[in-house]
């Protein structure tokens, strides 16, 4: 199993649009994702982000083959086109979880 946590920041005017763009185009995008076992998609709590919000997606893959695979293309495709749409007002922050033990 390999897992890769992608974080959305997206600034404080720009929340009601991209909101629309996670329901109507990301989650559609995730939901075709081949190599993707299971995902979660998630809005983020944090007590230390005054200024915008964070969105949350974790992918999980069957090992670290498809997960480089993803974010060599997959990944490249969907910033793009996050970029393209929102430009600085969401960013994105990759983190590779790399299990030691789980019982998922």
């Amino acid at each position: 199993m390999s897992v890769l946590s992608i974080t959305f920041h997206c600034t404080q005017d720009n929340i009601e649009d991209w909101e629309n763009y996670i329901d109507e185009t990301l989650v559609l995008m995730t939901d075709n994702l081949m190599d993707v076992n299971k995902y979660i998609l998630s809005e983020v709590h944090s007590d230390y982000i005054e200024e915008g919000k964070n969105y949350n997606l974790l992918l999980i893959f069957d090992n670290e083959e498809l997960r480089s695979d993803f974010i060599k293309s997959e990944l490249v495709n969907i910033a793009e086109r996050i970029e393209k749409r929102f430009g600085q007002k969401v960013m994105i922050f990759n983190t590779f979880l790399n299990p030691k033990k789980s019982r998922f």
